[in-house]
């Protein structure tokens, strides 16, 4: 049986020897005897090996040799065989030093002297226990190894060199943080991982483990999907779906779902082509109404500042004495969008185009709001109007640049509700029900466009409605405790409207009726912000209020329009009851989206009386 490998330098030695006793001076050392028939052999150095656990020692191995003193090399010396049957001389246990390295065979006695290294004759054994000592520890020689010693050394003898270990873990660690820091794209696609000792004989099953990228599913769903062709419909048959919608109330967008038409319909899907015609024809619009809309966005489409934005003051007569350019700018595409034109579409794309990226440029990139730099009192009325615009173009367009910014506009705007549930000037202030009309459209907008509004923003306007509301909710004042008006009530009616109350309830029914009788359109008491909110509300209403409220307003408000001269198309704010401060602008947008009201928004409710 061959002799074990000597033990690791963090093992204690490993030996059958009784307990050793404590080490002692190094003592003169013995003669040796003298070897029989001594055959000289040239003397030649001999490096250090060390032992290979794999191969078996001889009896008289080669030891290495080494030198007598750490600072001083030693000298090869000449060898001899050794007699058969010579005994080894037992020699007092005493530590393996550097300096009692052990040496070849010699030819001649040793010497007596305490710093050089003791030679041993052959046969002899040196250590303690007859342990050879080496140059890591000592090996204890095979014919004094039992045999019963092999199976704990087993396991060492087996083992993996530490320097191995140390390799196969640092390479395994690399190529994890490789493969987790690096996207997996189409050029990794699988690792094979083997672990074990190789061996040639030896099949290896080896484990395969794949990472497929996320975008292979989408890939392959992307492949076998089938672009879907636009359905054309008939007139009539829109015309049809519109005569039997149910009462459509406000709900938010269910998640996952796209820009569907059940919400988008109501609002923006009647503001081109054929649909555009018919709901024209059939609400009330004449050749009267088209015309005064094409000389109104002609005389805005002049107005527009290289920039991209409007002015509340000019260049035009009659200007505001207040500068707001997000507000003038968000009116004035409200008026272009309203008669089927966006960024992409209509005769006026590109007027469209600049000042969409003129609101774009306005917006805070850190929470959405439009209108910073504005006057203070104007800063929640131009946040409101821009966000109305940019929703509205988004679900025309669906313009995915737009998603973004009009979702930050939306939250901004519902972290600024009010404690009573409102809007005014300040965020997170009092509310007035002329500022929180305004956040009302920009809300349903926005719900329309396929972007969620939480129920329970809805619910708090609901409740500040309530708050402002009198004969059970027939009229509405400005804040609570003041008296209502006309163009407050419009503006609660039709909040009410967007907020999901039944057509057939009694309190719109009574609060559109008297506003029909008591405050109709008439031009010696101009209001056109009253005309807005009256005009909407009583369109999405229908039926004989609205028949009567509209034969009026189409007669009216085309004749008030400015035929000639450099305000050709525009309306003189100088008969407006809020036109002094707001100026020619404010009265022209207002009036141009009075008169765009048969086609601007599909009605809420299926209609009534003819």
């Amino acid at each position: 049986m061959p002799p074990p490998p000597p033990p690791r330098a963090s093992l204690p030695p490993l030996s059958t020897s009784p307990q050793l006793a404590p080490p002692q001076p190094p003592s003169q050392p013995s003669a040796s005897p003298q070897p029989a028939s001594p055959q000289p052999v040239d003397p030649q150095p001999v490096d250090p090996q060390p032992i290979n656990p794999q191969q078996p020692v001889s009896p008289q191995p080669r030891q290495p040799q080494a030198p007598a003193q750490p600072r001083q090399p030693v000298q090869p010396q000449p060898r001899s065989r050794p007699q058969p049957g010579a005994q080894p001389q037992q020699q007092s246990p005493q530590p393996a030093t550097r300096a009692q390295q052990p040496t070849r065979a010699g030819l001649a006695e040793p010497q007596t002297s305490s710093n050089s290294a003791k030679p041993l004759a052959s046969g002899q054994s040196g250590g303690e226990g007859g342990k050879i000592p080496r140059w890591r520890g000592l090996v204890t020689p095979a014919s004094q190894k039992s045999t019963h010693e092999d199976e704990p050394l087993e396991p060492v003898r087996r083992s993996i060199p530490a320097w191995l270990v140390s390799m196969i873990f640092h390479m395994t660690l690399l190529l994890a943080l490789a493969l987790w820091t690096l996207p997996v794209g189409d050029g990794i696609s699988r690792v094979v991982l083997e672990f074990g000792e190789a061996k040639e004989s030896e099949s290896v099953e080896l484990q395969e483990y794949a990472l497929e990228s996320a975008d292979s599913v989408f890939q392959e769903d992307s492949a076998d999907s089938e672009v879907e062709a636009p359905v054309d419909l008939e007139v009539e048959a829109m015309i049809e779906s519109i005569d039997i919608a149910e009462p459509t109330d406000i709900a938010p967008l269910e998640i996952g779902a796209t820009s569907s038409d059940l919400v988008v319909k109501p609002m923006f899907g009647g503001r081109t082509g054929a649909m555009k015609s018919a709901l024209l024809a059939m609400y009330g619009g004449n050749s009267d109404t088209v015309e005064a809309v094409d000389l109104g966005l002609k005389w805005l489409a002049r107005q527009q500042q290289n920039n991209g934005s409007w002015s509340m003051r000019g260049p035009y007569d009659d200007g505001s004495f207040q500068e707001n350019r997000t507000a003038a700018t968000a009116m004035a595409l409200l008026a272009f969008q309203g008669d089927g034109n966006t960024h992409f579409d209509g005769p006026y794309a590109k007027v469209v185009e600049k000042g969409l990226k003129y609101l774009l440029n306005k917006q805070s990139r850190r929470d959405g709001f439009f209108a910073g730099g504005e006057p203070d009192h104007q800063r929640a009325y131009a946040h409101a109007q821009a966000t109305i615009a940019l929703c509205e173009l988004y679900g025309m367009t669906k313009d995915s640049k737009l998603r973004v910014p009009s979702e930050a506009a939306i939250d901004y705007s519902v972290r600024a509700q009010g404690r009573e549930g409102g809007w005014r000037y300040d965020p997170r202030g009092d509310s007035d029900l002329s500022v929180t009309g305004w956040y009302v459209m920009a809300l349903s907008s926005a719900q329309a466009a396929g972007i969620a509004v939480e129920p329970s923003t809805l619910a708090f306007i609901n409740g500040y409605l309530d708050t402002v509301a009198v004969e059970n909710g027939a009229g509405y004042c400005y804040q609570r405790g003041r008296p209502p008006s006309p163009s407050m009530t419009a503006e609660g009616l039709l909040c009410r409207q967007y907020l999901g109350w039944n057509r057939d309830r009694q309190a719109m029914s009574l609060g559109l009726s008297t506003l029909v009788q008591d405050w109709p359109i008439n031009r010696e008491s101009m209001n056109v912000y009253y005309w807005y909110y009256a005009t909407q509300a009583l369109h999405h209403y229908g039926g004989s209020a609205w028949e009567i409220w509209n034969s009026n307003m189409k007669v009216v408000l085309p004749r008030m329009q400015v035929k000639r001269g450099s305000e050709a198309g525009s309306w003189s704010p100088q008969a407006d009851e809020h036109g002094n401060a707001s100026g020619r602008l404010y009265t022209t947008c207002f009036s141009i989206y009075c008169l765009e009201v048969y086609y601007r928004h599909l009605p809420l409710y299926k209609l009534g009386d003819k």
